[in-house]
């Protein structure tokens, strides 16, 4: 016998999950981050994955200098109810390093995505998030698929381009062109 309920879900708003941290309620061991007022459970991490974050942190630090901040933790807030974690995210520069605010949209000039198990996720969920919110430029790094999606140009329901760029391509963040890399930079 089937029961017919109508379930109601509470979602909560980015200030209600920021006070959650506040008072403990969640820690930094709780893998999680608030998608459109959901807290989602984030993927495992391989090493793979592991080594395509540190590569990237390192690429960008050694060669924005002082030009980004270069950030491989911390959430994004995208009011009122998103705080999406990107893997490494490309900051406007700031001599506080956000310290005294929190990381909005506007600071945002590259969000960067590891996929080792998270694909479907990152291109169905958290690229049109980005999209929704105006990210200029998001970023998936495809590890099975050893390639890099590039997002740009924000509009309603996702980006106005997208390219897929292979092993051997050179391509660069648009807010800093002079600033090439390769698949095999980031994944070996």
């Amino acid at each position: 016998m089937a029961i017919d309920i109508e379930v109601t879900r509470r979602r909560f708003t980015v200030d209600e999950y920021d006070r959650m941290v506040e008072v403990g309620i969640l820690t930094k061991y709780d893998r999680v981050e608030l998608i459109h007022g959901e807290i989602v459970q984030k993927m495992p991490i391989g090493s793979r994955h592991t080594a395509a974050v540190a590569a990237l942190h390192a690429l960008f630090v050694t060669r924005l200098g002082e030009r980004a901040i270069v950030r491989s933790a911390g959430s994004i807030r995208l009011p009122p109810d998103s705080s999406p974690e990107p893997d490494v995210v490309l900051l406007r520069w700031r001599d506080d390093f956000y310290r005294t605010v929190p990381t909005l949209c506007d600071d945002v000039l590259l969000a960067i995505e590891v996929a080792e198990t998270s694909l479907r996720y990152d291109r169905r969920v958290k690229v049109p998030l980005y999209a929704e919110r105006g990210i200029r430029e998001v970023w998936i790094v495809d590890v099975d698929g050893e390639c890099v999606e590039v997002y740009r140009g924000p509009m309603a329901g996702g980006y106005s381009t997208t390219q897929r760029i292979p092993r051997g391509t050179a391509f660069s963040p648009e807010a800093f062109p002079d600033v090439s890399l390769t698949v095999a930079d980031i994944l070996g």
